[in-house]
């Protein structure tokens, strides 16, 4: 496929000739006769390459490239000049060009430089798909567990990652839901191009719509340029939204528009804005609680949650935590810069007996405070929290890891079962397995 260049000129007939000798070369060229009419063909169709003239009535190449923003860090943009200084060219190569040539213009030289550009760019693609292969294996091996729980979870995330649907991602603090997200994004087409998370919880309320859609100069006090919102900084990736029970009210069926007709409005615009975006969501609370009370629109509920995807808390897949853990410990001992071989077997049972209300993200605090105070080579009992409370733990149970986790789970059945009042039926709900399943275990263990 032919690489496309954009070129933008005044001169009509240097950029006629120019153009032609261009598409002699086996490249696809569109012209522009001035830099407002360059950036609508530019919106029309991204070219690969701009060339563009330094000097023009109105918008100049140097108030293109600013226009362009971060854009012109992805498409090289090289200035064209007949009035070229050393002033003007360190200017231009601050504000972002690729290069830059002075008119009449050689095209061997002309050639060369477009080529190079096109080459650096294909540099930093092929750069970018090695971060996302890397990125693709960090994902897989962020949502750690061999239970029942999480395989149904990345077995819901390969469905749905080949797809566009809208996602919502549930589940406690701290149990990853942003690592679903971003797990979904990874294994989407979608994989190179913008993952924007926004936490709803975080933002000020009267910049809420601003910071959704952007604006533009002069619609409110302050607001001297025109600014891109996520929406717009998402398009042709992904946009999370991050605790959406957290939106205003209001917002809500500007939210659900945008969703429907993949477009938007910025503040003080008279003109939507066309996007391409996967919509993915979260939240710890109950949805469809807050729609039963009035505080989600219920038709906005229904559109998020196309495909839900419910993240198990610690405390439901303790099975898991002794991979939780020595995943944890190696990654936190880059960070720290501490060698440390991981933890002592009565810190393990205490671990998978703890409450872990604040679920993985507590486990990795309590894991990184411990191995800031360890003296020794592995984590002790002295080096946990003395407020770690958590369920019986055996203590006469064998060190071997397997025997404590199969002597945890013997103990955790008696207690869900004790607090079920020996119904197995209710017991194996609570635990999150079939009832046969229970039957089998109880035989076992």
């Amino acid at each position: 496929m032919s690489d496309h260049i954009l070129l933008i000129d005044d001169e009509d007939l240097f950029r006629e000739d120019l153009a032609s000798l261009l598409r002699d070369e086996g490249f696809l060229c569109r012209t522009a006769p001035d830099g407002e009419t360059g950036l609508e063909r530019f919106e029309e169709a991204e070219p690969d390459l701009v060339l563009c003239d330094l000097v023009m009535p109105g918008m100049g190449g140097v108030e293109v490239i600013d226009r362009l923003g971060a854009l012109a860090s992805e498409v090289p943009v090289l200035l064209l000049t007949a009035h070229g200084t050393m002033d003007s060219a360190v200017g231009a190569f601050r504000r972002g060009a690729a290069d830059y040539l002075l008119k009449p213009v050689s095209l061997d030289e002309l050639l060369g430089k477009i080529r190079r550009a096109l080459e650096q760019r294909q540099l930093v693609r092929e750069v970018r798909a090695l971060r996302r292969q890397l990125s693709e294996a960090r994902a897989g091996a962020r949502l750690i567990g061999s239970s029942r729980a999480m395989k149904e979870v990345r077995r819901r995330i390969e469905r749905v990652a080949e797809v566009d649907s809208t996602v919502l991602v549930c589940g406690e603090s701290g149990t990853g839901k942003e690592l679903a997200a971003r797990s979904i994004h990874e294994a989407s087409p979608r994989r190179d191009r913008p993952f924007v998370a926004v936490n709803c919880a975080a933002l000020p309320r009267d910049l809420f719509e601003s910071e959704l859609f952007g604006h533009m100069r002069g619609a409110f006090t302050g607001a001297h340029r025109d600014r891109q919102g996520y929406f717009e900084l998402a398009d042709g990736g992904t946009l999370f939204l991050d605790e959406i029970s957290e939106l205003p009210l209001d917002l809500q069926p500007k939210l659900l528009r945008a969703i429907e007709q993949q477009e938007f409005l910025p503040i003080g615009g008279s003109k939507p804005v066309r996007t391409d975006i996967r919509f993915l969501a979260a939240t710890n609370r109950d949805l469809a609680a807050d729609v039963e009370e009035g505080r989600f629109r219920q038709d906005l509920f229904y559109r998020l949650r196309v495909m839900e995807i419910a993240l198990p808390a610690l405390r439901e897949r303790r099975e898991d935590i002794p991979l939780l853990v020595e995943h944890l410990v190696r990654r936190l001992s880059l960070r720290l810069k501490r060698r440390l071989g991981g933890v002592e077997p009565d810190v393990m049972r205490t671990l998978m007996a703890a409450r872990w209300q604040g679920n993985v993200r507590e486990l990795e605090n309590v894991l990184e405070r411990a191995m800031i105070l360890a003296e020794g080579e592995t984590v002790t009992l002295a080096d946990l929290p003395a407020d770690l409370g958590g369920t019986r733990v055996p203590s006469t149970v064998s060190d071997d890891l397997r025997e404590a986790v199969r002597a945890f789970e013997r103990e955790h059945i008696g207690r869900v079962l004790e607090e079920s009042g020996g119904n197995r039926e209710e017991a194996a709900r609570r635990l999150g397995i079939d009832a046969s399943t229970l039957y089998r275990r109880l035989k076992e263990l």
